[in-house]
């Protein structure tokens, strides 16, 4: 009767050798020959344990140490646990030591954690990549620019771009260096005092957009950027917007004239009219003075001044000035 305890504590020792330690034997000895020390019960029972795959972070851990990474299994079980890819950070060390790129695990770490794709940053940071302005997005796959002479040019644009694993954390993506590419050289034709200058001189637009420093604050870092396609807007597409423009102008001049015009039209009928008032006004001033030569006469006959002789030879030469006044009058309808 008093060895049923010791059967059961040794079925239970026996239970857990089988539940725990008998699926990790393998990953332990495949440790032991590649050089690696891992312990069964510190490391890979626990990892059981803990509900970590304990060959993800043995073979990440053998990998690491054959390429000569300072690393243990703790830093790889708690990246895991905090949500990361063991395997990629493993494989982009790899790649960065090799390559001769100052990248430490803290800093693979948390690029795996933002979200990116770190193996990927490091391969572009060796072999950098093309990117094609404007995107995928686009609807005619070109950019739309304009000269100052008013010609719409369309350009097609590739950067080539190297990942700088510094900024990787918190920097812009490739849709802002798309964007930032897209609106300097938007803005470097528009500076362009005809089109001419660049279909001529291409190159002078990627220079001046290169030089303003677009990759600040991104992940990346420009390494060149390439004009591959510019070419002028079809008739179809309303090419010469500078003559459309000029047209437009000069109908918009032609109605402002015509305003102008019309404006002193109506002043010189004003004009005209008020002139032919004043000459109303002037002879009612006149027939004013007329009727008061009458009344001078009458006067003068009262106080002596005039005689009746006087008066008749007046009369006289009244007559004969209206008289020769009709002759002349009569002389001048002949000619006309």
């Amino acid at each position: 009767m008093n060895s049923w305890p010791v059967i059961i504590i040794l079925a239970a020792f026996v239970l857990a050798f089988l539940v725990f330690v008998l699926p990790v034997i393998g990953l332990w000895v495949r440790a032991t020959f590649s050089g690696v020390k891992v312990k069964v019960w510190g490391d890979l029972v626990g990892m059981r344990l803990r509900r970590v795959p304990p060959s993800q972070v043995v073979l990440s851990y053998i990998s690491a140490a054959k390429a000569g990474l300072d690393m243990n299994c703790s830093i790889l079980e708690a990246h895991y646990l905090a949500g990361g890819s063991m395997q990629n950070v493993v494989r982009a060390l790899i790649a960065a030591d090799k390559a001769n790129i100052a990248l430490t695990f803290q800093q693979a770490a948390a690029i795996d954690l933002a979200g990116r794709n770190i193996v990927d940053a490091v391969q572009t940071s060796v072999n950098p990549k093309v990117i094609d302005c404007p995107g995928a997005s686009s609807a005619n796959g070109m950019l739309d620019a304009v000269a100052k002479d008013g010609i719409r040019l369309l350009v097609k644009a590739r950067v080539t771009v190297r990942t700088n694993l510094e900024r990787l954390v918190g920097g812009a993506t490739e849709e802002t260096i798309i964007a930032r590419v897209g609106q300097g050289i938007v803005s470097a034709i528009g500076s362009m005092a005809s089109y001419k200058n660049v279909l001529e001189n291409p190159d002078s637009i990627s220079r001046k957009v290169l030089e303003s420093g677009l990759d600040a604050q991104t992940a990346f870092e420009i390494v060149s950027i390439d004009i591959a396609d510019v070419s002028v807007a079809g008739v179809g597409q309303i090419a010469n917007v500078g003559a459309k423009l000029e047209t437009d102008r000069a109908d918009a001049d032609k109605i402002m004239r015509q305003a102008e015009a019309e404006g002193r039209r109506a002043m010189a009928i004003a004009t005209e009219q008020e002139m032919r008032a004043r000459v109303q006004e002037m002879q009612a001033k006149v027939i004013e003075a007329q009727a008061e030569v009458p009344l001078a006469m009458a006067e003068a006959f009262r106080q002596g001044n005039l005689g009746v002789m006087d008066f008749y030879r007046m009369q006289n030469i009244m007559a004969d000035t209206s008289m020769r006044e009709s002759l002349a009058g009569g002389d001048e309808e002949e000619k006309s």
